[in-house]
């Protein structure tokens, strides 16, 4: 078992300006194959945006996705862990703040992105959600809306 969270952490993020629109984001999260981005101004992590951020704060309500910004639909002021916490540091704060992901910041930056099923590749290699977790991703259909 992992010890620190630098040791379960999926190293590198991908970040957008507190600008960028929902669109914007949703292509940066397809083209790398992941369901989160940082919304980061200049020295901070602002918030997280999810895919099911822009599912249910803005698709589901009808919002412009071109015109409405990152920042207005990221959960804001997201719990943070340093690489050099104890796993079971990040795992208490998952489960007292009920969140998937935890941003991982090191002197101000952020160098890595801790998730449920880091965790469960870590701790628990042997449960469905590890499995699913080392997966490779399948071949993305792109578009499939016509």
């Amino acid at each position: 078992m992992a010890e620190f969270v630098r040791e379960v952490m999926t190293p590198g993020v991908v970040t957008v300006r507190p600008d960028a629109s929902l669109v914007e984001a949703a292509q940066l999260m397809r083209a790398h194959d992941i369901g989160d981005v940082l919304v980061s101004g200049e020295h901070s992590v602002l918030g997280v945006l999810t895919d099911r951020d822009i599912a249910l704060r803005a698709v589901a309500d009808g919002v412009d996705p071109l015109t409405v910004s990152a920042h207005a639909v990221c959960t804001p002021n997201p719990v943070v862990v340093g690489p050099e916490d104890a796993v079971s540091a990040a795992v208490e704060l998952m489960r007292e703040h009920a969140i998937r992901r935890l941003p991982v910041v090191e002197d101000g930056h952020t160098v890595g992105m801790v998730s449920l099923g880091d965790l469960a590749v870590s701790e628990d290699p042997g449960s469905a959600l590890a499995e699913i977790s080392r997966a490779a991703p399948e071949d993305s259909p792109g578009s499939i809306i016509r």
